[in-house]
């Protein structure tokens, strides 16, 4: 959930350089000749000049489009939940998702939905084929725009991979919209009803 863009990025030196310009919140990360990384201070003085973004350290990177969009990201990060799209006017579920951070600051956010109700936003663990399967099962949940994150375990843990996920939701008709890191250890995939 971030920004990225092929720049051209001078350095302090005088070193110019091509390459891609990431921010993964909380880092900005330059991948070119050689792969630059730059968090904490390093990005508290960012500002903008027209399209170039400029560091604290004096590193400039040319942008495609106006830098005052990544300067906001960067110091105005966007909470998990609202990475979610969650709102307090919103009906919100979670349904096999053994994640009591999670499950409270959600509860604390909007209200969590009772006896199966229709939902606006639902949270879906699933991490094997299984509980892949039953995904058909919660489609009917889902309001007329709502949104099924399914939230699995990532990295070396993972149990299962984003396209098993993606091939099982696709299967009842909804299509993938986003991606989001829910936490350090699991990541959760947003889908939709297929628009006819």
């Amino acid at each position: 959930m971030g920004k990225a863009a092929d720049v051209e990025a001078r350095w302090p030196d005088g070193g110019v350089a091509a390459g891609r310009l990431q921010y993964e919140p909380p880092k900005l990360i330059f991948r070119g000749p050689e792969r630059r990384v730059y968090s904490g201070d390093a990005l508290a003085g960012v500002r903008a000049d027209g399209r170039n973004l400029i560091l604290a350290g004096g590193e400039r990177f040319q942008l495609p489009t106006p830098a005052q969009s990544w300067v906001e990201a960067i110091l105005n990060p966007k909470g998990r939940l609202e990475k979610l799209g969650v709102k307090p006017s919103l009906r919100v579920d979670i349904v096999g998702l053994d994640d009591p951070v999670f499950a409270a600051e959600l509860a604390a956010a909007a209200p969590l939905s009772q006896n199966g109700a229709e939902v606006d936003l639902l949270f879906y663990g699933a991490d094997s084929a299984v509980e892949l399967a039953a995904i058909g099962n919660l489609v009917p949940r889902l309001a007329e725009r709502g949104a099924l994150w399914v939230v699995s375990l990532k990295g070396k843990a993972a149990r299962v991979k984003d396209v098993e996920v993606m091939a099982a939701a696709k299967a009842c008709g909804l299509v993938d919209t986003k991606v989001c890191a829910l936490s350090a250890e699991r990541t959760a995939l947003k889908f939709v009803r297929r628009r006819t």
